[in-house]
C-alpha cells in the first residue's frame, strides 16, 4: 500500500483509508464482532489510516479502535479523530476549554496520551476565520495533547480558508465523481501549502459500489434512510446530496465506464469511507 505524507506534520498514512462512522452508528446495526473485523480486514489490506469522530456513537467508534489496536500492537496506525459536534453548533462552543474537554475525552476512548490527529467536525463557518480558534488548537500541540490538527468541511471557500492557516495540516471534504468541484482550486491549493487532504463520502455512501438499486431497502437507523434530504445533519453527508433515484442511474453509468472485471470501488477516490490524498 503506497504511504503519503501530510507536509506539514510531517506524518504518513496509507493512501486508501477507512472511515469509521459505519462502526459508530447511523449505518444500521453493526455489531462489535462485524466491527472488529472490518477493522482487521483494513489492516491486513495495508490501510494504515482509521478515520472517526467522537460524536460517531457518542464515542463507540473511537473505542472499538483502541480495542483492535490494543490487540494489534504491531500496527502503527495514524487515527484521525474528530471533535466539536456533540454541543450546539455555535462558534461560541469553539474555544479552548471546551477543546481541552473535547479532546481529553477522545485521549480516553482511544486510550492514548496524544491525539494524533484532531480534526474541527464542519463547525459553523465564522470558526474558520476566528484567529482565537487556532490559537487554541496551537496550544493544544503545545501541551502535547494533540500531534496534529486539521479541519472538515462543507465547502470549498471553508477548505480555502482553512489552507491559509499555517499550522493547518489536513483538510477533509467530500470528493467523488459525484462531487469533483475541489479538483479546480483546493487540490491545487493544499499541495501548494503542504496541506493533506482527506476524501471524504469517496463512495457517495456506497452508491458508487454498484450494488444499489431504486428498490434497496436500508435499516431505519441508517441515515441513507433518515437523512435522505438533510433531516438530521448535512445532506452532503448521505449520497453525497444527490437524490438517491437520480444517484442510482448515475453510479450505473459511472459503473458502466470501469475497465472489464474491474468493481467499481477500486478505481474512484478511494475503496473505503475516507482516502488521505496528500501531496507527495
Amino acid at each position: 500500500m503506497e504511504e503519503r505524507a501530510f507536509g506539514r506534520s510531517g506524518q504518513h498514512a496509507s493512501v486508501i483509508g477507512l472511515g469509521t462512522w459505519q462502526l459508530g452508528a447511523d449505518w444500521g446495526d453493526v455489531d462489535d464482532k462485524q466491527a472488529l473485523a472490518v477493522l482487521e480486514a483494513a489492516a491486513e489490506a495495508g490501510v494504515t489510516f482509521f478515520d472517526t469522530a467522537d460524536v460517531y456513537g457518542d464515542g463507540r467508534s473511537e473505542e472499538t479502535i483502541a480495542t483492535f489496536l490494543r490487540g494489534r500492537p504491531d500496527l502503527h496506525v495514524l487515527v484521525a479523530t474528530k471533535m466539536g459536534r456533540r454541543v450546539e453548533q455555535i462558534p461560541q462552543n469553539y474555544v479552548l476549554d471546551n477543546f481541552r474537554a473535547w479532546t481529553d475525552r477522545s485521549r480516553r476512548n482511544l486510550g492514548v496520551d496524544v491525539l494524533d490527529l484532531v480534526q474541527l467536525h464542519c463547525p459553523p463557518t465564522p470558526v474558520y476565520a476566528a484567529d482565537e480558534v487556532f490559537d487554541a488548537l496551537d496550544t493544544l500541540v503545545a501541551e502535547e495533547r494533540i500531534a496534529a490538527y486539521g479541519v472538515s468541511v462543507e465547502t470549498c471557500a471553508e477548505a480555502l480558508t482553512a489552507i491559509a492557516r499555517p499550522n493547518v495540516a489536513s483538510v477533509q471534504i467530500i470528493l467523488n465523481p459525484f462531487r469533483m468541484k475541489p479538483l479546480a482550486q483546493v487540490l491545487p491549493a493544499a499541495r501548494e501549502a503542504g496541506v493533506g487532504i482527506i476524501a471524504r463520502v469517496p463512495l457517495a455512501s456506497g452508491l458508487l459500489s454498484g450494488k444499489y438499486t431504486k428498490d434497496t431497502v436500508f435499516a431505519a437507523n441508517d441515515h441513507r434512510t433518515f437523512n435522505r434530504h438533510g433531516e438530521a445533519f448535512d445532506q452532503g453527508e448521505t449520497f453525497s446530496g444527490v437524490d438517491y433515484a437520480t444517484g442510482v442511474e448515475a453510479a450505473a453509468e459511472f459503473a458502466a465506464l470501469a475497465p472489464r472485471g474491474t468493481p467499481p470501488p477500486s478505481w474512484p477516490c478511494a475503496g473505503s469511507s475516507s482516502s488521505p490524498v496528500s501531496p507527495p
